[in-house]
């Protein structure tokens, strides 16, 4: 059903008093539908996500304010094509949003939100690189607009728009959420689109990037989850380390409400260190467990080692969430940003299966579990499995394959200023993923006979 009446879109329609005086303005959104625009319709996955092809959005931003993101961006990290070599330090400023007019399916989402987002894929720009990653908010702008008041996008409020960054397969934003939840892992639904963007001259192809859905939305939190209404943290910093060393609650980010004292987060950190870890480890275990989801992590934990994503926790102190669920009042871990998975990696590289390099006093989360007996037994396992059911090299091989064909033709398009291929084209980068999971699951076995 419409809402509203059908009018141009930013046409006004004026209801006149029989005294000839205004009652009001009221601006109606001409493509408004229940189950596409409005805040009461249940998420659509089956539409939003599709990944079965290329889905695609066309967004048209005003020259000037187009002209204010690229101002804006600069003052973060600088030109384009002024540098900087090497390792480089991330903003803690998130860049500013303006309003565009985002087309799907010819379907219009007027006033939408967008902003860059990221840290290193940002950091590139200032090495030429132009396909960078967007976030979106669709009611971002409704004070300025009432029309699109608790707008949303097929029942989601945010989608973020990974650009692939330095990925010439485009796949692993998409393939590391997938493998993820079939392991049991609570993580981001994903989809290919491509993404053209009319700032003034006309539209241009901004290349093939993947939509993830945004954690602490509502309806990622009521489909992984029995309920959606816990406290949802993003770490990010030096205390997101749970180190003694470096601790720091403003490090841990709540995202989905204004307040809180983050009494749960201090007591997973005050648990994680207690003594009784060492005085007595079954008691340990019993209170970790308490406020923990310990086996989710552990099942976590084997899959991100075995894929070996590195740009996250155990080497950087960012890209994964805590959610406290309510039904067992859990602080469950959920995986964030896998551009940079199914690599050696960098910043010191990828995680071993055992372990061994990491600093128990940097990492305690990872070595305060792997220390524990029983808990490494557990871990082991799931590696154990991970390797013979989700992971199993000739299953890996033909989920490449299938992603290859579905994406294939729109990465071959993209343009050379706004792309990450090798030669424009994904194949010899697929085939170096599924060496990767032939070479991973060897590994993994090697690691398994040596215990």
């Amino acid at each position: 059903m419409k809402k509203g009446l059908i009018v141009l879109t930013h046409t006004l329609m004026v209801s006149v008093l029989l005294t000839g005086c205004y009652e009001e303005e009221l601006v109606v959104v001409e493509d408004w539908e229940t189950n596409s625009h409005s805040i009461e319709a249940a998420a659509d996955y089956a539409t939003v996500f599709n990944d079965s092809k290329v889905n695609r959005f066309d967004i048209v931003i005003e020259q000037s304010d187009w002209n204010d993101m690229q101002k804006d961006l600069e003052s973060i990290v600088g030109s384009s094509g002024s540098g900087p070599g090497g390792t480089v330090e991330f903003s803690d400023e998130t860049p500013m949003y303006v309003p565009c007019d985002l087309y799907f399916n010819d379907i219009l989402w007027p006033h939408v939100g967008i902003r860059y987002k990221g840290n290193s894929s940002l950091q590139a720009y200032s090495r030429g690189a132009n396909k960078l990653p967007f976030r979106l908010e669709f009611d971002k702008f409704e004070n300025d607009f009432p029309e699109i008041k608790d707008m949303r996008f097929y029942g989601f409020k945010e989608l973020s728009l990974s650009s692939n960054f330095d990925d010439p397969s485009l796949l692993r934003e998409k393939v590391a959420p997938d493998l993820f939840r079939s392991f049991g892992v609570p993580a981001p639904r994903t989809a290919f689109y491509e993404i053209y963007i009319d700032y003034g001259d006309g539209p241009m192809y901004f290349g093939v990037y993947t939509a993830v859905e945004v954690v602490f939305d509502t309806p990622m939190l009521s489909t992984q989850f029995t309920e959606s209404t816990g406290n949802c943290y993003k770490p990010d910093g030096l205390g997101a380390a749970f180190s003694i060393s470096s601790f720091d609650l403003d490090d841990i980010d709540i995202k989905n409400y204004e307040y809180s004292g983050k009494a749960d987060i201090q007591e997973l950190f005050d648990v994680l260190h207690s003594s009784d870890r060492e005085d007595n480890p079954e008691l340990w275990r019993s209170e970790f467990e308490s406020v923990f989801d310990v086996q989710g992590y552990l099942k976590y934990l084997a899959v991100n080692t075995t894929i070996q994503n590195w740009d996250t926790y155990g080497r950087m102190t960012h890209n994964y969430y805590l959610y406290h669920d309510p039904s067992d009042d859990l602080i469950k871990w959920i995986p964030w940003d896998n551009n940079e998975a199914f690599q050696t990696g960098k910043q010191g590289g990828s995680l071993s299966f055992s372990f061994s390099e990491v600093n128990e006093r940097n990492w305690p989360i990872i070595m305060n579990i792997i220390n524990d007996e029983e808990y490494k037994l557990d871990y082991d396992n799931y590696v154990k499995t991970f390797i013979n059911t989700t992971f199993n090299a000739n299953r890996m091989a033909e989920i490449y394959r299938a992603e290859e064909s579905i994406v294939s033709h729109s990465a071959q398009n993209e343009n050379s200023e706004y792309t990450y291929l090798s030669n424009g084209s994904i194949t010899s980068a697929v085939n170096s993923l599924i060496s990767h999971a032939d070479a991973r699951n060897s590994s993994a076995q090697a690691y398994l006979d040596a215990q």
